[in-house]
């Protein structure tokens, strides 16, 4: 606790601060986490920590979440003002020198994982600038030229430190249009009538297997070498693909696609963050690092 001379007054800690107000912003202790790369715990132990120091609840903890108490409201409006002075203070921004992040990821991670929440990150880290480029084959960019790479595959990289990043199971998914016009998927043999999209990232066979069907890749109809395209074609009702709920989620969820069977299964291959294992991480990688793989875990907990 901090004390002025000329004042009878014990103020809270930054850190306690930040923290409540992170998690009345967002509702969630997890989220609060994310932003300011520290773990949900330490965000609880923070929050505790001003509770006590103002002699009351904040929040009220429930199975459903956490929710703003009326003492919370209140002091919630009050440290906004204060944190946008402080924010505002010349030498404040001045003292936070600018740091760089080179991100390479395959274009469907990037369009539709880290595209969509990658503000979560530069709002929380406005002295971080990132520089995102989208890569296939990954070997065009060289090691001096990146300082992350997103990786699909087995994990195995040499001369990397490769972190898995999903934990993905996989499943056939169509529009309902397509079944408006093929008819039902009832069971995993009806599909032996369907259009099968391929896709070598993402193959039938370990669903095949999962659902007790003997059958072989499939060969025949349209191969694409990017899960992007195979979902578009998908959505348009093009046929039935191998999905991934970490990509396909948000299609799922507003029933632009659906998954007849409620089978899945284990696919061999993921998305690995890697970084060369000779390059020490500064402060801004060590942040992404922690807040990319806390998206991925929010996103896989959410399958």
């Amino acid at each position: 606790m901090l004390r002025f001379a000329h004042q009878n007054l014990r103020l809270p800690s930054l850190a306690t601060i930040q923290a409540f107000e992170s998690a009345a912003r967002l509702g969630s202790f997890g989220r609060a986490a994310e932003e300011l790369c520290v773990t949900a715990s330490a965000i609880g132990k923070r929050i505790g920590q001003l509770e006590a120091a103002l002699g009351q609840p904040l929040f009220d903890r429930g199975s459903r979440g956490v929710v703003l108490t009326a003492a919370g409201h209140e002091y919630l409006d009050q440290i906004e003002t204060a944190l946008h002075l402080l924010s505002d203070i010349s030498l404040h921004r001045r003292s936070r020198p600018r740091e760089r992040i080179r991100l390479v990821t395959t274009p469907t991670f990037g369009h539709y994982i880290l595209g969509p929440h990658l503000h979560e990150f530069t709002t929380a880290h406005p002295n971080v600038d990132m520089s995102v480029v989208l890569s296939i084959p990954y070997l065009d960019i060289g090691p001096t030229q990146a300082d992350f790479w997103v990786r699909f595959g087995l994990g195995r990289y040499p001369g990397t430190i490769s972190e898995r990043l999903t934990d993905d199971t996989v499943f056939p998914a169509c529009s309902p249009g397509y079944l408006e016009r093929h008819g039902a998927l009832r069971r995993p043999a009806d599909l032996a009538e369907a259009n099968l999209l391929r896709c070598p990232l993402d193959p039938w066979k370990p669903w095949f297997d999962a659902a007790g069907l003997d059958w072989p890749e499939p060969e025949g109809g349209v191969s694409f070498f990017d899960v992007g395209l195979a979902m578009a074609a998908a959505r348009a009702g093009q046929g039935v693909i191998i999905a991934r709920r970490s990509l396909a989620g948000a299609w799922l969820d507003d029933g632009t696609l659906v998954a007849p069977f409620g089978i899945r299964a284990a696919p061999d291959s993921h998305y690995y963050l890697c970084r060369e294992a000779s390059t020490p991480m500064t402060g801004a990688h060590l942040a992404f690092s922690l807040w990319v793989k806390a998206l991925c875990a929010r996103i896989s907990q959410s399958s």
